[in-house]
Parts: structure tokens; sequence; C-alpha cells
């Protein structure tokens, strides 16, 4: 997917974002906003949306001295998810179609995105989503390639959101391969955010070795590449790597909220609607 105009007002508002939870200092703010306004100028139109990202949070590490300015809110994304964790499995344990409800569940953890919101009430907005029907939804299909499946790739999103995943792969009863980033980037999820989710008891935890918010291709590792190209199924959680992924002719499930107009309109729903394409 490429970048859009719509694009790049948000890519300055996530920077002002993250430079104000890394200093108070006004004006460190106002040099992290020039250098990506500057940088802004010179997008190629051609880039995904995390491709562009990748470029932009690094610069923002580098100007701010931090590697990780969203590493607390991450820890209490997956704190305050784990709290949800025994009402979601109860709710799966007590639906007329577990996988399906498990698929809802785990898009619903999708909202815990501070790339895109600057406020997320956890318990408010997952029951708002669980609330929603799907706008598209290949529930066939996802369920013919699990049933084909040996085993399962799944990119995983963001922290806290990953306690929502494991919901999901205990409904799969395949081996799964969960990767995650390779450095921190937003509040993408690391394998330390992976394992403070307790993805380990459900999962063998990868990292795809990228450091943008989506899994692009050309930056990940060898060893997740040759998972990537050997795998006949891949769950992919979240607008970032739909972004960096719809072109791929790949077996790939997309499970998502889109948050952006852009992402929306391209897939012909509403924002906010959550999908599985």
């Amino acid at each position: 997917m490429n970048t859009y105009l719509e694009c790049l007002p948000c890519f300055l508002s996530q920077a002002l974002r993250a430079a104000r939870i890394t200093t108070d200092d006004e004006l460190k703010i106002r040099e992290t906003l020039d250098e990506i306004g500057m940088m802004i100028r010179d997008i190629p139109f051609e880039s995904s949306p995390p491709e562009t990202g990748r470029i932009i949070y690094r610069r923002i590490r580098e100007i701010t001295g931090d590697p990780d300015p969203y590493l607390q809110i991450k820890k209490e994304s997956t704190r305050q998810a784990l709290l949800l964790y025994p009402a979601l499995k109860s709710r799966v344990e007590n639906s007329d179609d577990r996988l399906l409800t498990a698929i809802k569940i785990a898009i619903a953890g999708n909202i815990i995105d501070y790339g895109i919101y600057r406020r997320i009430d956890i318990i408010k907005d997952v029951e708002e989503a669980l609330e929603r029907d799907f706008a598209l939804c290949d529930y066939s299909i996802f369920k013919k390639r699990l049933n084909e499946a040996s085993e399962i790739l799944f990119l995983g999103d963001n922290a806290g959101e990953c306690v929502f995943d494991s919901v999901l792969i205990e409904e799969l009863h395949k081996p799964v391969t969960y990767a995650v980033r390779g450095t921190p980037i937003i509040n993408d999820a690391t394998c330390e955010d992976a394992l403070h989710a307790g993805i380990d008891r459900v999962a063998r935890i990868l990292s795809s070795g990228t450091d943008a918010p989506g899994t692009v291709l050309s930056t990940c590792s060898e060893e997740f590449m040759e998972i990537y190209g050997n795998s006949r199924f891949i769950i992919s959680k979240g607008q970032g790597n739909y972004e960096a992924l719809s072109s791929e002719k790949r077996p790939i499930s997309f499970l998502f909220k889109a948050k952006c107009s852009v992402v929306a309109e391209k897939i012909g729903v509403n924002e906010g609607d959550i999908v599985l394409i």
C-alpha cells in the first residue's frame, strides 16, 4: 500500500506525540517537529506508510535520545490486558463458535494503538469492538487455510494486543510462530513485550528483525524470511502489517480495525470497522 497525502499530517501528529512522551523540553519538541517536517517533504509516495514510519521514528529516537519512548505505556497496556484475559476466555467458552469469537477478540485488541490514538480506554474500547459486526469477514477462507496448514505464522502488532492474540492462538490447535518487531517502535510489540504477555505459553516467539511499524519484508531477518516464504497460512494482525503486506501474493488472512479513512476507503469499509480479509 502506498503513502497518501492524508498520511502526511498523521506522521507529524505521531512525531509530536512521541516527542511529548519523551521530554517536556519545548525546544527539543520543536526541533523534532522541524526535522520531521523537513523529512515529510521528501517522502516518496511509492513507499508504504510503515516504510516511511520506520525512517521517521528512527530520527525521533536520534533527536530525543530515547530508544523506547512508549516503554511504560506498553507495560501498562499489557498489565490491563492480562486482567481482561479471564473474561475473554469465558466469552470464548460460552460462545456458539469458539474460533470466530476468538478472532473477534484478537481484532478487538487491535485498538491498543498509540500510533493512531492519543488516549485508549482498554475496557471500554474493547467492549465496543466486541459488539461490532464484521464489515468484511472471509471466515470460510480462514477456516480452510487453518485446516490445511500444519503450522501457522502469526504476525503480531501492538504490546497489550498480544494478550488478545493468545486467546485466538489457543483456539487454532496448531503450532504457531509469533513474529514481533526487531526493535522498539511506537507501542509495537517486541520479543520482551510478547514474553510479558505470556505468548511463550502458546507459541514460539520470533523477532522479524524489522524496525518498522509493520512487516516491511526488505528489512526483515533471513530467519524470518525463510519461515515466511515456507508458510502455508499467515495470520497478520493490525493495520500496519496490512499496509506493508497488502500487495503480497501469499496465503495471508488480515485481522484488523480500519483506523483511518485511507485504509477504510481502500478496502471498502467505514473508518472504525473490523475486518477479516
